[in-house]
């Protein structure tokens, strides 16, 4: 498309450090704006990408992908079940939950929490607690021995560390010779598990048959069975599938109901930020239809002189395409090295920050992590570029397409 001679023009006035200064500056904006604006954009969305992997990993990992509860009662014979759910194979893993919601108690602190009763030895299957422990072993959860694994936030809070003894208070009051007063438990803390998330600040695990005797449910009961699916995006309607074939009447409930609105949060806003990013190239794009349009008026004397040498209005399209494709290629180009180097660094660079100016910028108080994570996508980084090359190269022909028309009889009037 482009002649060697157009191609060899376009280059020089883009490199010429000769001319109208002011034009050189605009075309150095207009570069630095595409830069910035393409690795702008590449961090952000690897940013949005990271929090989305995250969010799967370690939340999504932490809670079940589907529950399937008894209908109007716990059930006492949940192994055939367990074992025609994982006849499916959309069925990665089941395991027996009893839940609970109370009060953690210890060195004067209280703390809410949710209480989840678990079979150690099937946890693995639906859960990556095991993988997230940072003292003691999930395994050490035994029947009738009280023991009880809190989270690294809430066991901070607490003040308690491995063997220290906790009270679980239970919402449910009991009837002795001293009136009616709460039912009371009190734990052993065997184990610390961190996932860098909210959940560290209020979930504990407790033995299934602990939890069934607090809640005086019928020995080797469970109030319903947590599912872990192949794809978590299909959990929703399979577990619907599955619980239609139980021969028990059941209810379910999936993971889009408890954390699918920050999940859906972290796709639009990674859509509405990098639309609001866009905003930063389509002005830099402007930049370069401004940087021509001065170009042309700066270059109509050079243009009429080579229309007279044989130039057809084509060659004269294709030279200032040429040079403002340049500018474009040049400053994706920059954006993509200083992007794709920030999105792979951005982690390392945050946690550095933090730990020479002791700030935090993401607290686990607030945040459902505690760090910056980010995640490059191929499939990003080739849209933010395409589209920039795209957005640069059609900036270019109104300004392309005015030089092209210019009369050398006109142009060279008043020289």
């Amino acid at each position: 498309m482009f002649s060697p001679f157009s191609l060899f023009v376009g280059w020089r006035y883009t490199r010429s450090a000769r001319g109208n200064l002011f034009i050189s500056f605009i075309s150095l904006v207009s570069m630095l704006g595409l830069m910035l604006g393409v690795a702008a954009l590449i961090v952000v969305l690897s940013v949005m990408n990271g929090f989305d992997r995250e969010l799967k990993q370690r939340i999504l990992g932490m809670v079940p992908h589907a529950v399937i509860n008894g209908y109007d009662a716990p059930l006492t014979n949940w192994e055939p079940l367990r074992q025609q759910l994982l006849s499916s194979p959309e069925v990665e893993g089941v395991a027996p939950y009893t839940q609970a919601q109370g009060m953690l108690s210890a060195s004067g602190r209280v703390q809410p929490v949710m209480v989840s009763g678990i079979a150690p030895e099937l946890e693995a299957t639906v859960s990556i607690a095991a993988q997230q422990m940072t003292q003691g072993d999930l395994a050490d959860l035994a029947s009738g021995e009280y023991k009880i694994v809190l989270g690294e936030l809430l066991a901070r809070f607490l003040g308690v560390q491995p063997g220290d003894k906790v009270n679980l208070v239970l919402p449910e009051a009991s009837v002795s010779v001293a009136g009616v007063v709460p039912r009371m438990k009190r734990f052993t803390v065997s184990g610390i598990f961190s996932v860098g998330a909210e959940l560290d600040a209020n979930l504990a695990y407790i033995h299934m048959q602990d939890a069934a005797r607090l809640k005086r449910m019928t020995a080797g009961s469970a109030e319903g069975l947590r599912i872990k699916f192949v794809d978590l995006f299909e959990a929703p309607w399979r577990v619907r599938e599955l619980a239609r074939e139980l021969p028990t009447p059941v209810y379910t409930s999936d993971w889009t109901r408890t954390h699918g609105n920050l999940f859906q949060a972290i796709q639009l806003e990674k859509r509405m930020i990098g639309l609001l990013l866009f905003l930063i190239v389509f002005v830099a794009a402007f930049n370069i239809v401004s940087t021509l349009v001065m170009v042309v008026t700066d270059k109509r004397a050079d243009i009429a002189i080579l229309r007279t040498l044989g130039a057809t209005p084509g060659t004269i399209l294709r030279i200032f395409m040429i040079q403002g494709s340049l500018i474009g290629i040049l400053g994706t180009l920059l954006g993509s090295t200083l992007g794709v180097t920030l999105a792979l660094t951005v982690s390392d660079l945050v946690a550095w920050v933090e730990r020479q100016f002791g700030i935090e910028f993401l607290s686990s108080d607030v945040y459902f992590i505690s760090y910056l994570p980010s995640e490059l996508q191929m499939g990003d980084l080739l849209t933010v570029v395409g589209v920039t090359l795209g957005i640069s190269f059609f900036a270019t022909i109104y300004p392309a397409w005015r030089a092209s028309r210019t009369q050398p009889a006109e142009a060279l009037r008043y020289e």
